[in-house]
């Protein structure tokens, strides 16, 4: 898949936990404000405790109560939904390089939600169809709405190596598993 133009990125010492940002996602890309539609994740780093799958790594046992902003890290190849994906609807946007859900192809069966190492996948319930950030054609409208000035839309840098949130299920159908065999053998 082609690398990306640009991607979004948080800084959480300016972020004030307003969630402007997942409004102005879900209003421009689904019509309602439905946080849970939001291809932004904010969060905060509190009582996770040690051993709890939610807690970021090297931020103290109980946490710091640090603010965050997740985005999708727009990953180069292998882009692990996309591989995921057995009916190929995740696909490239050609003006901005960003992975995008083709819901004319999604089945809505969560595959590329699993494969996602930072759980950056959306699913609407009512739709039946997976989304994700497409960087809304290189114009993120969370970036604009942010009155922090938190988010940044700059351009794309590899942030794969980034620690996962969770372990992946490493389905891979058999023609994506085919075509990586030429790049990774």
């Amino acid at each position: 898949m082609e690398t990306p133009k640009g991607l979004i990125v948080g800084d959480p010492s300016l972020c004030v936990d307003c969630q402007r940002c997942e409004m102005a996602c879900t209003e421009f890309n689904d019509g309602k404000n439905d946080p849970v539609l939001a291809r932004i994740r904010i969060g905060r780093n509190i009582w996770y405790g040690p051993g709890n799958p939610g807690a970021r790594p090297l931020q103290g046992v109980w946490g710091d109560s640090t603010v965050y902003q997740d985005t999708c890290r727009q990953c180069a190849h292998p882009v692990s939904c996309a591989n995921a994906c057995p009916q190929g609807a995740i696909r490239v946007d050609p003006k901005t390089g960003a992975r995008y859900v083709d819901e004319d192809k999604c089945i809505g069966c969560g595959l590329c939600q699993k494969a996602c190492p930072w759980d950056m996948m959306s699913f609407d319930r009512e739709k039946q169809k997976a989304s994700k950030c497409f960087l809304c054609d290189g114009e993120p409208k969370c970036v604009k709405a942010c009155p922090a000035a938190a988010l940044t839309y700059m351009p794309w840098k590899d942030r794969s190596g980034e620690p996962a949130r969770r372990p992946t299920h490493g389905y891979l159908p058999e023609e994506n598993a085919n075509q990586c065999s030429v790049c990774h053998g």
